[in-house]
């Protein structure tokens, strides 16, 4: 019968050093761990966070504090331009003459239902994509100059 092991069987004397691994900070900034270490005489850390808990800038900062609405509102105007009375009353008239619920409008453009309510109330931001669809659909006229 062959042996299983062909070489020599010997033992390892080398020591093995076993390590505790290092306590991860959410554990060090444990209250029972900090007194513990405090009982025990251990060094303990503590740190002052400069404005922590705050919302607002330093005082002393070079730069002047700005707020983002601010910002965007010097940026960008600050109310988005909504679809146009008479293009919201051109597709309600069209849908109800083809006899249509905004439901069936919706489907028929691929879109969610609350598109064409939105569009409807005059709440949607126009989009050009959306408006071609319901043109093809409704077969009235929504975009450019309308009735001129």
């Amino acid at each position: 019968m062959p042996s299983r092991f062909p070489g020599a069987i010997a033992q390892d004397w080398d020591t093995v050093v076993l390590h505790k691994s290092k306590p991860k900070s959410q554990d060090l900034r444990d209250p029972k761990a900090i007194n513990k270490a405090l009982r025990s005489g251990a060094p303990v850390q503590t740190v002052k966070k400069f404005d922590a808990a705050s919302n607002k800038k330093a005082s002393s900062s070079a730069l002047p504090a700005v707020s983002a609405r601010k910002l965007d509102e010097a940026a960008e105007p600050a109310a988005l331009e909504r679809v146009p009375g008479e293009v919201w009353q051109a597709i309600q008239r069209a849908r109800l003459e083809k006899k249509m619920s905004q439901a069936e409008l919706a489907k028929q453009i691929n879109e969610p239902p609350k598109v064409v309510q939105e569009y409807e109330n005059g709440k949607a931001v126009p989009n050009q994509a959306v408006l071609a669809k319901m043109e093809r659909v409704l077969g009235v006229k929504l975009r450019g100059k309308i009735g001129k």
